[in-house]
């Protein structure tokens, strides 16, 4: 049953020799592979990239995470954007940044609240 269905789906495929002691004949002569001699590297060495240096995000006060982090220790009012027409603000001292969140210590209850980064639209930095 099975050999009539692949024999039905795939007619041209290539028979093996039925006889075991017939070898396979290549189509050209192998020959063997060729060994690079020793101390001659396989593969092209890559190129010695030179990284500039300059501060991360976290750091440099032109992004938002390394003003908002100049300012560790300050009371702040943050204004968040939620949906397309929704500000939530809230308010306490700002205990630390990250790269997508801070953390705000709430005056009554000190609790920490940890606020995306990216939904923030205002922040009111108190002197």
């Amino acid at each position: 049953m099975f050999n009539d269905f692949y024999s039905n789906y795939y007619p041209m495929m290539p028979q093996m020799p039925t006889e075991p002691n017939v070898p396979m004949q290549p189509d050209r002569p192998m020959t063997p592979p060729t060994q690079p001699p020793i101390g001659i590297p396989t593969s092209p060495l890559p190129p010695d990239f030179i990284i500039e240096p300059g501060p991360p995000v976290q750091d440099d006060i032109n992004y938002t995470q390394g003003y908002l982090r100049t300012q560790i220790g300050q009371y702040v009012k943050v204004e968040f954007l939620i949906g397309t027409n929704m500000f939530i603000d809230r308010e306490g001292t700002l205990i630390d940044v990250g790269i997508s969140y801070i953390i705000l210590q709430e005056p009554q209850t000190d609790d920490h609240v940890l606020c995306d980064i990216y939904s923030i639209k205002f922040v009111r930095i108190f002197k």
